[in-house]
């Protein structure tokens, strides 16, 4: 029995992780749910304890706890319920739990990771904000720890396992591939004439609003290089992305005699979920099958013209320190004035550009620095739209 800590239970890897372990303890009971943690979701997070019957909960306001125990039944239904700043660390160094998923959406899910992994506690990671802003000090609570660290993102996951069969030195880079987001093919010229709806409009996965507009930009695959380097401790050099339209191959890994290893799978997060909940072992339920029935893939470069932003956020993670933070920041701001039209697409990554020129990196931070430089971002970034 392996005991679980689901961090952004009511969110999308949350639902999705929750639908693994229902589907595989269907199969052999082999998971139990000993936390669930959510944001302001009250009615479904009464749900999933009514299901999974965890021992604790944590959720993000106070004022939501009374509204969370009027759908509970008291005598059946009634887990340890924390709230405030400090719940989401305490109900995590508090657990009995064997792996701690983190599913968290923001810098709100780096406290949680390292406190899981300065306890030992295994980490399931599918918040990206850990590594790309955190990268250090999540470095600094491994190193302490015998504790693992399992990627969720499928391109992530899918190097993770490729690496796991290559010797370290046949292996000379890791390959991220990118989908192109949705306006891969809209002309160069054109660019910065798209709306909002031009970039929500994504041609394979069905995501939040921000994570579709870092996929248009590639800001999201900038991150994705950041978090490979700190995964794998792999230098900036031998990390590259392609554009693959199809995403169906989600990574890969470049031998130094040449050859290429590749992981494929269908495009959907389950296939990782269960991926990260079953290692080192792996269960025989299939979530998808691949359809092999007219498979094509497809392989292009990245084009730097047509997504300037990748490299200024690749820069600002060589750049490294408190820069990836910044580089964080100022794109969710600079994506919020884009969806609300107060700023042309282009200006997405120009305001980046200006932003981690404009920051002056601490190279060595603790939290409450890696804070102070999300909110500077924040604010010239929003001055930065302003003034447009």
């Amino acid at each position: 029995m392996k005991r679980v800590a689901l961090l952004g239970s009511t969110g999308s890897i949350g639902t999705q992780t929750l639908d693994v372990i229902r589907r595989l303890n269907a199969h052999e009971s082999q998971f139990e749910v000993d936390v669930l943690v959510a944001g302001r979701n009250v009615e479904r997070l009464a749900q999933q304890i009514r299901e999974f019957r965890p021992r604790a909960v944590a959720i993000r306001d106070e004022r939501d706890v009374a509204a969370l125990r009027a759908q509970l039944d008291p005598q059946t239904e009634a887990p340890d319920i924390l709230s405030g700043a400090d719940a989401l660390t305490a109900v995590v160094r508090e657990s009995s739990a064997d792996l701690v998923v983190n599913g968290l959406v923001g810098a709100v899910g780096l406290p949680p990771t390292l406190v899981a992994l300065e306890a030992g506690i295994d980490v399931a990671l599918a918040n990206k904000e850990s590594l790309v802003i955190g990268g250090p000090l999540v470095q600094r609570a491994r190193a302490g720890s015998d504790a693992d660290l399992i990627p969720i993102d499928s391109e992530h996951s899918a190097l993770f396992q490729l690496l796991a069969n290559a010797p370290s030195d046949a292996v000379s880079e890791l390959i991220l591939t990118a989908s192109g987001g949705a306006l891969r093919d809209v002309p160069l010229e054109e660019l910065n004439a798209v709306t909002p709806r031009d970039v929500l409009a994504h041609p394979t996965w069905a995501m939040g609003a921000r994570i579709t507009v870092d996929s248009a930009t590639l800001v999201n695959k900038a991150f994705e290089v950041i978090e490979a380097h700190w995964l794998f401790r792999w230098p900036y050099e031998s990390i590259r992305a392609v554009i693959h339209p199809q995403s169906v191959v989600h990574g890969m890994i470049g031998l130094v005699d040449g050859g290429v290893r590749a992981a494929l799978s269908p495009p959907n997060m389950r296939e990782p979920i269960q991926y990260a909940l079953t290692y080192p072992e792996r269960a025989s339920q299939v979530v998808h099958e691949l359809d092999w029935n007219g498979l094509r893939l497809d392989f292009r470069a990245l084009e730097t013209t047509r997504y300037p932003a990748f490299e200024v956020v690749v820069e600002a993670g060589r750049q490294g320190g408190t820069a990836p933070a910044a580089a964080n920041a100022a794109d969710e701001v600079l994506v919020e004035r884009f969806l609300s039209e107060e700023i042309p697409y282009s200006r997405i990554a120009s305001g980046l550009r200006e932003v981690v020129q404009d920051h002056d990196a601490l190279s060595d931070f603790g939290l409450d620095e890696l804070w102070a430089a999300d909110r500077w971002a924040r604010e010239r970034a929003r001055a930065i739209a302003a003034h447009d």
